[in-house]
């Protein structure tokens, strides 16, 4: 894969499910192409989104095959391989190689504590054993490990490792990222909080993976597009446009809200897997109030765009 190709807003798809938690291989088909048509520059396949930590080897795979069945080389699918230990990572990451996915996202691994020099060695082990690209994937609050920037800095010495997504949050270590991989041109660092967007690419960011994008995409990827064309105050327009969804997060897990945003969209994904599917009928009433207001909200952005 062309490391230029990873920018842009990439999308971590939801997983379809049916009544019985089963993969709705259907849905997911409709969910690639609905983000396609939508202008999205990537799937990212079974991630928090994807409710990668509530899928066996199996289910993995079966998603990766469909969602790669269905974009047909369109766009570049990313697959979430990372796992607790170095021995399931490197399972999962040999087996997205071989389905097919252009690069690879791996999660910290999570649980127990781990050392920056267990950190940066679970990283090397892993990109040793592929031949594609890897992306790791810092989100201490899921994960309870976080990539120093000094541990960054040692990763861009390994060629295949080419780009980080940073879900920390904290735009201070985004720029530490940033700062500490100047050195590699061709490495990419992706905002993984959807709020910090224009943020990062203003500060040199290549994009980032967008987990609002499930629910609004045509507003995610404007905010990429916008940019890219030199307009920083439309770009600034749809980014702030998410910000009343964002607010709903307060209601539960986000990657819940979001499964329910899409299901009230009127799009059969279904929720997330038990016990992580339960939302409180206040939260449920402002979702739904919310979503009623998109296409109000649509209409506005297009009037933006044209007297703009």
């Amino acid at each position: 894969m062309d490391v230029n190709k990873i920018c842009g807003i990439i999308v971590p798809i939801v997983t379809p499910f049916t009544p019985d938690e089963r993969i709705n291989q259907n849905e997911l088909r409709r969910q690639v192409n609905r983000q396609i048509e939508n202008g999205i520059h990537g799937i990212f396949c079974f991630g928090t989104n994807g409710e990668g930590y509530a899928l066996n080897y199996d289910e993995k795979k079966l998603v990766l095959e469909t969602v790669i069945d269905e974009v047909r080389g369109r766009v570049p699918v990313y697959a979430g391989t990372g796992c607790v230990t170095t021995r399931e990572t490197l399972r999962e990451s040999r087996m997205a190689q071989d389905v097919g996915a252009d690069a690879l996202s791996v999660i910290t691994p999570s649980f127990a504590v781990a050392s920056q020099d267990e950190i940066y060695e679970h990283y090397r082990t892993v990109a040793a054993a592929v031949d594609l690209p890897v992306i790791f994937y810092n989100i201490p609050a899921r994960t309870g490990n976080a990539i120093s920037s000094a541990t960054v800095a040692r990763l861009t010495d390994i060629d295949n490792i080419v780009g980080a997504k940073d879900s920390s949050g904290n735009f201070q270590n985004l720029l530490a990222y940033l700062n500490v991989t100047k050195k590699r041109p061709d490495f990419k660092v992706l905002a993984g909080n959807d709020q910090l967007i224009l943020w990062n690419l203003l500060a040199g960011g290549a994009g980032a993976i967008a987990g609002c994008a499930n629910v609004f995409p045509h507003t995610i990827v404007r905010i990429y597009e916008c940019f890219a064309a030199g307009n920083v105050e439309q770009a600034r327009f749809f980014q702030d446009a998410i910000q009343d969804f964002r607010d709903t997060f307060k209601y539960g897990n986000p990657n819940t809200i979001i499964k329910a945003a899409v299901a009230l969209s009127g799009y059969d994904v279904g929720p997330c897997r038990a016990p992580f599917n339960t939302i409180p009928e206040e939260g449920i009433a402002a979702i739904r109030n919310i979503m009623e207001k998109n296409l109000f909200q649509f209409m506005l952005q297009k009037i933006w765009l044209d007297t703009n």
